[in-house]
């Protein structure tokens, strides 16, 4: 079993385990919580890029990684025996690992809702079961839920509601744990620039719904959803427990439009 010294950022010494953490968001919270001194146990389904993760933290006493589908009944246990025998405890949890291109309600067959539920509900329900008799006091689990959980969203379908399922489990565990020092919150990312979201960002419709009506004068980026996730993991914000932080710009809360949007002529169809 390793041994990881501390730090004085409040978090080194720490182990995290972050599904998804082979791309896009997850990849980016692994790489910020190892810079921050913590221990990351990442999990994804590709080892290619779990390789590069590895290399990106550089430090092999401060990473490990396990290639697995999260759907598998055995995953939860595999991923708490890794961080286990590696550094004898987990302190922090990220449930971030998505799928996204849902589709309408009325379009949406029972494959497609069982895979989007396996995935974003199910898959983090077992494993925070799974995590939290090895936490300690002080402990916290974040979710990646998204703007989809906070406002109604064209074409959600799955996607919303699994969301949305993922938001409710978060206040339960906040609730249920509070007391033993266990906190859980969740991040709403809204559009951020990940290679998923950049092929839907070809989309034109999909494109100006979130450019134009976004106050704020640029897109999510990955280190915005990194480092909102390390502070719910810092002493800052140990006293934040059962709350939805939304990293959208402004998105979801107002009813912003562009001076383009504005000044478009509108056709009627």
């Amino acid at each position: 079993m390793s041994k990881l010294g501390g730090g004085n950022s409040g978090i080194a010494g720490k182990v995290v385990a972050i599904t998804g953490a082979s791309s896009g968001i997850g990849f980016g919270c692994a790489t910020k919580l190892a810079e921050m001194g913590m221990a990351v146990v990442g999990t994804g389904r590709n080892p290619d890029r779990l390789g590069a993760l590895a290399a990106a933290i550089g430090d092999p006493d401060r990473v490990a990684t396990l290639a697995v589908d999260l759907t598998d009944d055995d995953a939860p246990q595999r991923i708490v025996d890794l961080a286990v025998s590696r550094w004898g405890r987990i302190d922090v949890l990220v449930n971030n690992a998505g799928v996204g291109s849902p589709k309408p309600l009325h379009e949406t067959d029972d494959e497609s809702l069982d895979y989007f539920l396996g995935v974003m509900l199910r898959a983090p329900f077992r494993l925070a079961r799974e995590v939290i008799p090895h936490m300690r006091s002080g402990s916290a689990i974040v979710n990646i839920t998204s703007t989809f959980a906070v406002v109604g969203g064209l074409r959600g379908g799955a996607y919303s509601a699994a969301k949305g399922g993922l938001t409710a489990l978060t206040l339960h565990i906040a609730c249920q744990y509070g007391p033993q020092g266990i906190r859980c919150n969740a991040v709403a990312p809204g559009v951020t620039v990940t290679p998923m979201v950049e092929q839907r960002l070809e989309d034109e419709r999909f494109r100006k719904i979130n450019t134009e009506m976004t106050p704020y004068p640029r897109l999510g980026a990955v280190e915005d959803i990194a480092a909102t996730v390390a502070f719910l993991c810092s002493p800052g914000g140990s006293f934040i427990n059962g709350q939805t932080i939304v990293v959208d710009g402004g998105w979801s809360s107002t009813k912003y439009l562009s001076e383009f949007a504005l000044s478009s002529q509108w056709v009627a169809r």
